[in-house]
C-alpha cells in the first residue's frame, strides 16, 4: 500500500502501463524489489517500472532521474538503470513514475563482493568517471555530500542506539568510533569543485556478479558535492584489504594524477562510511526485531564494514 492507501499490484501497473505506454502493456510483469521510496516491477527481461510508494519525497527522486541519468549513464564503466519513458499522474495512480532499462545481477546485501581487486577496480572506475565537475544546476543532496558537523546529532542518537540495542558491546570500540568521527569532522572541508556523487552506495544499491561489481541502481539521492560522500563505499562495499588498490586505482579528473584522495579526503571519506556502516547496522536490527522498516540483510555487511573502519587492538 502506498501512504494515500493505494494498493500497487500487478494489474494496477497494467492498466497504467495500457493507459500511457501501450506498446509496453503485454510484457510480462512481476514484482522485482521494494525500497524505501519506490516500488520496482520487473517490465520482461530488459525493463522495469519504478512507483513512489512509500515517502512524499519519492516522485521528485524519480523526476529527477529521468532529468540527469540519460545524461550521465553513457559516460559509467557500469551499468546502471537509465530511464526511457515518464508516466504521469493520473486518476488511477496520483504520482509520476518512470520505466527504465533493468540492471541483473545480486543485490551486494545478499552477495557481497568477494574479488577483492577485480571489484576495487569497478568501483574506482566507476566513481573515476562519476566524480567529474556538475553544472549549476545539479541537483542538491539530501544531507548528502556536504559537511560531516551538521550530522553530529544523528550520529550520536545511532551509536546511543546502537549501544542500548547490544549492538556495540565493547567501550573501547565505542571510543575508537567517537574519535574517527571526530577526527572526520574536524578535516578541511571539500575547497574543490562540487562533483557529481551517486550519494546512497550502500550494499543493496550495487550489483554484484562473480565476486565482482556489475551494476549501480537508485540514484534517487544523485547530487553534487564532496566526493568523499562517496568514496566511503571503499570501506562499506570492498572485501578486506581491498582499499589501498581502490585508492591507487580512483583517479577523478578533479585531483592531481600523484594524490588522487589526499589525507583530509581520506578522513571525511572514513566519517561517512563509519555514519553509514552504524546507520546499516541499526536499519537490520530493525529487521531482525521485525520492525517496519527493518532489513536484516543490511546487518552482516555493516558488521563487517564497521571491522575495517575501526582499528583493534
Amino acid at each position: 500500500m502506498t501512504r494515500d492507501g493505494t494498493a500497487l499490484t500487478a494489474d494496477l501497473v497494467r492498466t497504467l502501463l495500457r493507459a500511457q505506454h501501450p506498446d509496453l502493456a503485454e510484457r510480462p510483469l512481476r514484482l522485482g524489489a521494494r525500497g524505501w521510496d519506490n516500488q520496482l516491477w520487473r517490465l520482461g527481461d530488459d525493463l522495469a517500472v519504478r512507483l513512489p510508494w512509500a515517502t512524499a519525497t519519492a516522485d521528485a527522486l524519480l523526476l529527477k532521474e529521468h532529468t540527469w541519468l540519460p545524461v550521465l549513464a553513457p559516460r559509467l564503466p557500469l551499468p546502471v538503470p537509465v530511464p526511457q519513458r515518464l508516466g504521469a499522474p493520473s486518476a488511477g495512480f496520483p504520482r509520476p513514475w518512470i520505466v527504465t532499462t533493468w540492471v541483473p545481477g545480486a543485490p551486494g546485501d545478499l552477495a557481497p563482493a568477494t574479488r577483492g581487486r577485480e571489484a576495487a577496480d569497478a568501483l574506482a572506475g566507476f566513481l573515476t568517471a562519476l566524480h567529474r565537475p556538475a553544472p549549476d544546476d545539479a541537483p542538491a543532496g539530501r544531507e548528502r555530500g556536504g559537511p560531516l558537523a551538521p550530522l553530529a546529532g544523528q550520529f550520536e542518537r545511532g551509536l546511543a542506539s546502537a549501544v542500548e540495542l547490544g549492538l556495540l558491546p565493547d567501550p573501547e570500540t565505542v571510543r575508537a568510533m567517537r574519535a574517527i568521527w571526530t577526527d572526520a569532522v574536524a578535516a578541511p572541508v571539500w575547497s574543490g569543485p562540487a562533483v557529481w556523487l551517486h550519494g546512497d552506495l550502500h550494499p543493496a544499491n550495487v550489483l554484484t556478479a562473480d565476486g565482482t561489481f556489475c551494476g549501480v541502481i537508485d540514484f534517487g539521492d544523485l547530487c553534487a558535492g564532496d566526493p568523499a560522500c562517496d568514496l566511503a563505499a571503499a570501506w562499506t562495499l570492498l572485501p578486506d584489504g581491498a582499499l589501498d588498490h581502490f585508492h591507487t586505482a580512483y583517479r577523478p579528473a578533479h585531483r592531481p594524477a600523484q594524490d588522487p584522495v589526499n589525507a583530509a579526503t581520506l578522513h571525511r571519506a572514513r566519517g561517512w562510511a563509519l555514519f553509514r556502516a552504524l546507520g546499516c547496522l541499526l536499519i537490520g536490527e530493525a529487521g531482525r526485531r521485525g520492525r517496519p522498516g527493518g532489513k536484516p540483510s543490511w546487518a552482516p555487511p555493516a558488521r563487517a564494514a564497521l571491522r575495517r573502519i575501526v582499528p583493534t587492538p
